[in-house]
């Protein structure tokens, strides 16, 4: 008997795939970063060194660490979660941008998604230097959530700088993964390429199109295969990114529960609302990557409305009865085939 394995196709809708012009030969290349992988494949002139292309992508991906990581305790994010109440803090313009993004998308989430949730993050053991994998007293957490709060996070444009309200730990790991996706995006461009994947632990970017002409189809993370029972789903990335959040790798159990890493920021615990993953397509992996994680926290109906409001590209998988079932946002199901 021949088991007949279903596929789902989605593409956006204006899928023009360009002529390519003169030689372009493949580079693929790989490695570490962030405590995950990267890879790049990209067509590029004949002329291009491998070795220097390597050296591109790492010296960005280098810069991304030295300013955004909570893990490097020389870093500017390390800066600014150890100064005083009331320090002014002068940002490069990568960390600025990446933070006034993820602000923008607490005030919009109206706080399900919060990038000063840093303390809660340590709290729980899903900081850097903090193994502990147990249950917090309520106390302790009530008392970390009074050192979060995007709203008493204050940034001045003007001068591209931000104001150390006292004992707030900015964390970017729900975002600063997807602008290093988009970092190296711009580098491909500057090494001349317009036809590449770019990739950093599972979160994708595309432009232009493969040596064969074809889109560059990515497939989206089976969450939990022997309980699904809907077709596996493949991505044109064709100008777009794709990024998933799900309860799948950083978790930890204590007591009969499981609880992953995902925090909901109005209540300091971990996120339990029978959601596996979220999958957002957008037109850049930091939108992809942040606008994922405020999903997962916001659950199935306000993130399915939010995602309906925006017009905006997104997959639920959720848990119900030992199965799995989805729902899909006006837009991604527009992208079906």
């Amino acid at each position: 008997m021949t088991t007949v394995v279903q596929r789902r196709v989605a593409a956006p809708h204006a899928l023009n795939m360009p002529t390519l012009r003169g030689e372009r030969v493949v580079q693929r290349l790989s490695g570490e970063t962030m405590g995950t992988t990267w890879s790049v494949v990209a067509l590029l002139p004949p002329c291009t060194s491998a070795e220097a292309l390597h050296a591109s992508i790492a010296r960005r991906l280098e810069a991304v660490v030295a300013q955004m990581s909570a893990w490097e305790s020389r870093s500017e994010l390390s800066c600014f979660n150890g100064g005083l109440p009331g320090s002014t803090h002068a940002l490069p313009p990568e960390f600025f941008h990446v933070l006034d993004y993820a602000l923008s998308v607490a005030a919009e989430t109206k706080g399900a998604y919060d990038p000063t949730i840093g303390a809660l993050s340590a709290l729980w053991g899903f900081g850097p230097g903090n193994n502990l994998k147990e249950v917090p007293a309520e106390e302790a957490i009530e008392a970390a959530r009074g050192l979060c709060g995007w709203q008493r996070l204050r940034l001045l444009r003007n001068k591209r700088e931000a104001i150390q309200p006292g004992g707030t730990i900015i964390d970017l790991c729900a975002v600063a993964k997807g602008f290093a996706v988009d970092h190296l995006a711009d580098g491909m461009r500057a090494f001349g390429s317009s036809d590449f994947l770019v990739e950093i632990g599972g979160e994708l970017r595309g432009e232009g199109c493969k040596p064969d002409g074809t889109p560059w189809w990515v497939a989206i993370e089976a969450p939990r295969t022997g309980l699904s029972k809907f077709p596996d789903t493949v991505i044109a990335l064709h100008a777009l990114a794709v990024a998933t959040s799900g309860d799948q790798h950083r978790c930890f159990e204590c007591g009969g529960s499981r609880y992953a890493h995902t925090l909901d920021p109005r209540t300091g615990y971990p996120v339990r609302n029978g959601i596996v993953s979220v999958t957002v397509v957008a037109e850049t992996c930091m939108e992809a990557d942040a606008l994922s994680t405020a999903f997962y926290v916001l659950g199935e109906e306000e993130g399915l409305a939010f995602a309906r409001r925006r017009g905006i590209p997104a997959r639920f998988v959720l848990e119900e009865d030992g199965q799995l079932r989805e729902r899909l946002s006006p837009a991604f199901t527009a992208m079906t085939i």
